[in-house]
């Protein structure tokens, strides 16, 4: 009898104990938002794979926060693109209460996006958005951990008159905060380095036929075409460069075309030899951890690898690693730490200047040569 007493009590004794192990483990959930559905919905897929490769990574490592073993989830959404659905995404993560956010992929949607973060005290740290006016009202919420547009545009146009030694070149934008942006940044740096912008023409970032303006760019006989815009609109226009023989005019553009992607796009067109696009960050091959991260995203996503997962995952982490250091998940509380990052992750060392721009961010041209996309430097 009074075995079967000591057994119950121990029984019983762990059980509370058990108990106890299950109410010290606390959920942290983590957004993400890009445009998981349309036609970016390839860039947002890499990003969340992005995001969830890192919240699988964190949750292996078993870290505690305020005494309790943190479990962290991933609340992915999608603003497909749109400036309205990104700032209505954004309202629905401040009313779920998030601990933090790793998005967006669009200025045209970050851009909005950030004022309702700052408003309700969440930080989100984007990899993707480049418009440098993302950072200009100083929101203590907003980080981003890329190069943004004046270093990108800026360096198109340098390579463009110092290294191709182009003397004309034609200016097409998709009309949206992030094709604008980076096409004025290239635009006044290729005037500066004494090149002539023969044409400006615009479009939208749902068009399919570039016929019309790439005639009226023949007419004025380039040496190249800059193009402010994402990859669906890029790759049509190289087919379109084809059948109008441009095929030996060079297309520049920035981060939002430089992708795997592009490649299936164009479809074979002879005008993608002639494409030379930037990106922020470091190339893979140069990136601290870039090569071994890689491989583990290739076996965990096969096919899907486009450009910014390093830097969604790197976002995820950067965000963990301020709540780690406030010992504290509540953003009240560890948004002072993220100002104070210093960060080694796989794309980079991360620490943020006083308004959240990433220090001392790199940038990779590239190009597509017998299609294949290649780094230049």
């Amino acid at each position: 009898m009074q075995m079967k007493l000591k057994i119950t009590v121990v029984a019983a004794m762990a059980a509370v104990a058990g108990f106890a192990m299950a109410q010290d483990v606390q959920v942290v959930k983590i957004g993400h938002v890009a445009p998981m559905s349309g036609g970016q919905a390839h860039y947002g897929k890499d990003n969340a794979n992005g995001s969830a490769m890192a919240v699988a990574d964190l949750n292996a490592q078993n870290i505690v926060i305020g005494g309790k073993k943190i479990k962290f989830e991933l609340m992915a959404e999608d603003d497909a693109a749109d400036p309205k659905q990104g700032t209505a995404v954004a309202q629905k993560l401040c009313d779920a209460k998030v601990a933090g956010i790793v998005g967006h992929l669009n200025s045209g949607t970050t851009i909005p996006a950030s004022k309702i973060y700052n408003d309700c005290g969440i930080p989100h740290v984007t990899g993707a958005a480049t418009n440098p006016n993302l950072t200009k009202p100083g929101y203590k919420t907003t980080y981003r951990i890329i190069a943004n547009d004046n270093a990108l545009g800026a360096g198109l146009a340098m390579y463009a008159a110092d290294t191709l030694k182009l003397k004309k070149v034609a200016v097409i934008d998709d009309r949206t905060a992030y094709g604008q942006g980076v096409a004025e940044v290239f635009k006044k740096t290729a005037l500066a380095k004494g090149i002539q912008i023969v044409d400006e023409q615009y479009t939208t970032d749902k068009a399919t036929d570039f016929m019309a303006i790439l005639t009226a760019i023949k007419s004025k006989n380039p040496d190249g075409i800059f193009y402010g815009g994402m990859d669906a609109q890029a790759g049509a226009m190289l087919r379109q460069m084809d059948q109008l023989n441009l095929s030996n005019v060079k297309f520049f553009g920035g981060d939002g075309i430089c992708t795997t992607e592009i490649i299936k796009i164009a479809s074979g067109a002879k005008s993608l030899d002639g494409v030379i696009c930037a990106e922020g960050g470091a190339s893979i091959a140069k990136m601290p951890g870039g090569t071994a991260w890689k491989a583990r995203y290739d076996a965990k996503y096969p096919g899907q690898f486009q450009i910014y997962s390093p830097f969604t995952y790197d976002a995820t982490f950067v965000l963990v690693d301020a709540m780690k250091r406030a010992n504290s998940t509540d953003p009240k509380v560890y948004i002072p730490k993220m100002a104070e990052t210093n960060f080694k992750g796989v794309t980079a060392n991360i620490a943020f200047e006083a308004n959240g721009e990433m220090k001392n961010p790199s940038m990779t041209l590239s190009s597509y040569k017998g299609g294949v996309k290649n780094a230049l430097n």
